[in-house]
């Protein structure tokens, strides 16, 4: 069904204000988008990480689910024994209502930290939707590089200078790795398009297995941006290719939203103090390469849609 913007206005938030991220963090605009999706109760699980630091400071909280702190590398595991306890309440039919389980990640918990428990997840088929909010470093302990982290960019652990230019080596594909492990549904989505988020999420949460949705959620403190503009980055973000709107569901491969004109990776890139070394004349040829690899990124992309021989 098409997304109805009026009635999820009059839905209450099952993330309050007053929490403690930083302003403009996408984060928690992803989080307030998809709880908006789901009409039914939902059960959360959060990694350790700047969600769950910021929205649950002793002896407060901005959940109004159920909510359970986890650490770094187990969000998915402690999400699958909650499903599993409740299939097993189902059968003896002390519970009847339909519930969904969330787990919440960052890229830390969740292509790196967490992957093993992810993947565990994913081929057991557990009815779970698994969110990872990727702002593409370990920003709750640092801004330290993760394995998201985009080649080129700035961070405390891959510094810019004389010797290196930032981050050296390719952000790891977690989409794809996760659409191997067995999940019935996948999808990459952008809080910039929050019709195509919301769908996405009412179609994870409907399916009988596990799902996996990633997000990208720009972090104007590690990716050195104004904090008006997180919104317009993520949606540079989509319409550069830099980060592609697809799903895969059973295995099949499909591209949300193609670009009326794909723009190139530098609009993307300016807007962040991130990227500030890239665009010295010395850096000229980082940018050709990094270009080159979107491009590439996403011939492939449409070849696995087939839209392209």
């Amino acid at each position: 069904m098409p997304v109805n913007i009026k009635e999820l206005s009059k839905k209450e938030d099952r993330l309050t204000g007053g929490h403690r991220l930083c302003a403009g963090c996408g984060a928690s605009i992803a989080v307030r988008q998809i709880l908006l999706a789901i009409d039914k109760p939902v059960v959360v699980a959060n990694a350790t990480g700047c969600l769950e630091v910021a929205t649950t400071i002793y002896p407060y909280t901005a959940w109004k689910t159920p909510w359970i702190h986890s650490a770094f590398e187990n969000a998915a595991s402690t999400i699958s024994g909650v499903e599993a306890a409740y299939q097993s309440l189902k059968r003896q039919g002390k519970i009847t209502e339909d519930i969904a389980f969330i787990a919440f990640g960052g890229d830390g918990g969740t292509y790196d930290i967490g992957f093993q428990a992810l993947s565990g997840a994913m081929e057991r088929n557990h009815r779970i939707l698994y969110i990872c909010y990727d702002n593409e470093a370990y920003m709750n302990t640092g801004i330290q590089r993760s394995s998201a982290t985009p080649p080129g960019a700035w961070t405390t652990t891959s510094p810019v200078g004389r010797v290196r230019p930032g981050k050296r080596g390719r952000k790891k594909d977690i989409v794809a790795s996760v659409a191997e492990q067995g999940a019935v549904y996948v999808a990459q989505a952008s809080i910039s398009n929050f019709r195509d988020l919301i769908e996405k999420v009412r179609k994870a949460v409907s399916m009988d297995g596990a799902t996996f949705i990633n997000v990208l959620s720009p972090c104007p403190r590690g990716w050195r941006t104004d904090t008006s503009e997180t919104v317009n980055i993520a949606r540079l973000a989509v319409e550069t290719c830099y980060w592609p709107l697809y799903e895969v569901e059973n295995g099949k491969w499909k591209i949300n939203y193609i670009p009326r004109q794909k723009l190139p990776i530098t609009e993307y890139l300016k807007p962040q103090g991130r990227f500030a070394h890239l665009f010295r004349p010395e850096n000229a040829q980082l940018l050709e390469e990094i270009q080159k690899e979107v491009d590439a990124k996403w011939e492939l992309l449409q070849k696995k849609a087939q839209l392209l021989q």
